[in-house]
């Protein structure tokens, strides 16, 4: 059974992806921050940097962006382009040096393909691409490419003439998405209208937009999670805003109108990631250790340069030998390490060190167990065989902040060595328990002692926030600072 929740407050939107009753996926959006994926711009070329086959663009943004040659759409690449999205064998062009595609000061069309993360800047492309529910529209591309997830032969094949053939004599080209899969032509004959519709108010903003402004922007995040992720073995999406509700029902209505009705409403006393667990289950997501049914437990470590998951036996002692103690934990370890990388969008390099087996058949179905749980996962992932150290290297598609950037940061306390909750987060969590406080417990006013931070914060950012939350609760809500506490620490008085 899969669940899609939806938790939205005034400055903060959550959306939670539970199967089978445990936490797959959460993402986060902030009004103060929202992220840039899928955004284009005109922007400038600020410098080009040939010792990197690269340049920095001005989009805008606090930094500049980074553009690779590699990334840069050229007219010969259409028909590489074709041979590598539908999976065919093929040999890439080579990239011409990046001052023959560019030069300072050069307005150029971009899309950001990875968000800032860390001290870098957004990462860009000329090829553009829109996507909608089953397709994605390359208007620079003649060509038509199929998922790669979908395996069967007859089903790529079906696919793959059906859009070729709404595509008819447009210069542009498509790629049919794993949510296609099973479409009939009028459900893919809808999408292909609306990114038309799409690509034509595009194009005119373009030819009018002045550099450094936002030409397009991805949905918001409860529309993207219902393109993205919902699908026939959605069983039931929830939602906790009634104004969210009814754009949700637009939304599905247009584009997946058999699934509208799986769409519903939360009114329930205890806050919806609550009574599922979602919380706890975020709280634990932000611990470097994580416990295994057996008794072992993962240790994961997350670094500048690559992911570390290390794995123990702990007090899993086993029934049999040592060899198959080892195994049984490394296969439980396979499932949770795929888990907790989607769980916590950890990405980029990832090296995993299992506990040493000495049997290659044991190695080879720790191995297979990895690759099995990772197939769900949205992000690219490539997997590696054992290296002689008896270490798994691999990759996941990194495009945003992982979990704990998003809701951390580095702690003034120990320089750096730890993190603690923001004072932005800790102020979302005061909110949400003054909500929990008042439906549990007969109170006329509420008085919060925080950290100076997080009561400034509030004060200074989130004053209409509170504004509102009194008008909802029928309350009064005083903040008063406490300089004994730490950034994470407060309470909430009944008065």
């Amino acid at each position: 059974m899969s669940e899609i929740l939806i938790n939205v407050t005034p400055r903060e939107t959550r959306v939670a992806l539970v199967e089978n009753g445990m936490l797959q996926e959460v993402q986060i959006e902030r009004a103060s921050r929202r992220g840039y994926v899928g955004n284009i711009y005109k922007g400038r070329v600020q410098r080009v940097m040939p010792g990197m086959q690269a340049a920095f663009v001005d989009i805008g943004l606090e930094r500049a962006a980074f553009l690779h040659a590699s990334d840069i759409m050229r007219s010969a690449a259409a028909g590489e382009g074709e041979a590598a999205l539908d999976d065919l064998a093929g040999a890439p062009a080579p990239v011409p040096a990046i001052n023959e595609l560019l030069h300072e000061g050069q307005q150029i069309v971009v899309q950001v393909v990875k968000d800032p993360i860390g001290s870098k800047g957004a990462r860009l492309t000329t090829q553009l691409s829109i996507p909608s529910r089953y397709l994605v529209l390359l208007p620079q591309a003649r060509m038509i490419g199929v998922s790669v997830r979908i395996e069967d032969d007859a089903e790529r094949a079906r696919l793959k003439a059906i859009v070729a053939t709404l595509a008819g004599e447009a210069v542009v080209g498509y790629i049919v998405r794993t949510n296609a899969e099973g479409c009939d032509e009028s459900a893919l004959a809808e999408d292909v209208a609306y990114l038309r519709r799409a690509w034509e108010m595009i194009a005119a903003a373009i030819a009018q937009a002045d550099v450094g402004k936002r030409i397009y922007e991805d949905l918001p995040l409860p529309l993207r999670a219902m393109r993205d992720l919902m699908h026939d073995a959605i069983e039931k999406v929830k939602v906790d805003s009634r104004e969210t509700l009814g754009r949700l029902q637009g939304f599905v209505g247009q584009f997946m109108p058999a699934l509208v009705e799986r769409i519903e409403l939360y009114q329930g006393r205890r806050p919806i990631f609550d009574l599922y667990g979602v919380e706890d289950e975020i709280g634990r997501a932000l611990q470097k250790n994580v416990p295994l049914k057996s008794g072992g437990y993962l240790v994961i470590d997350q670094t500048e340069a690559m992911t570390t998951v290390d794995v123990n036996t702990g007090s899993f002692l086993g029934q049999r030998n040592l060899e198959e103690t080892v195994y049984r934990t490394n296969l439980e370890a396979a499932q949770s390490v795929a888990r907790q990388l989607r769980l916590r969008n950890l990405g980029g390099i990832i090296i995993i060190d299992f506990i040493d087996m000495t049997d290659p058949e044991h190695r080879r179905q720790v191995l297979r167990m990895l690759e099995k749980s990772l197939a769900g996962d949205h992000a690219r992932t490539g997997v590696h065989e054992f290296s002689p150290l008896g270490l798994v290297e691999m990759t996941r598609k990194r495009t945003t902040e992982s979990l704990e950037r998003q809701l951390c940061e580095p702690c003034p306390t120990c320089n750096g060595r730890g993190s603690v909750r923001t004072a932005e987060t800790v102020v979302y969590e005061i909110f949400r328990e003054i909500t929990r406080a008042v439906r549990q417990f007969e109170a006329s006013a509420l008085l919060v002692i925080a950290a100076p931070k997080v009561v400034a914060r509030v004060l200074e950012d989130e004053s209409a926030a509170v504004v509102e939350l009194e008008e909802f609760l029928g309350k009064s809500i005083r903040f008063q600072a406490d300089e004994q506490c730490r950034q994470e620490q407060y309470d909430v008085v009944l008065l």
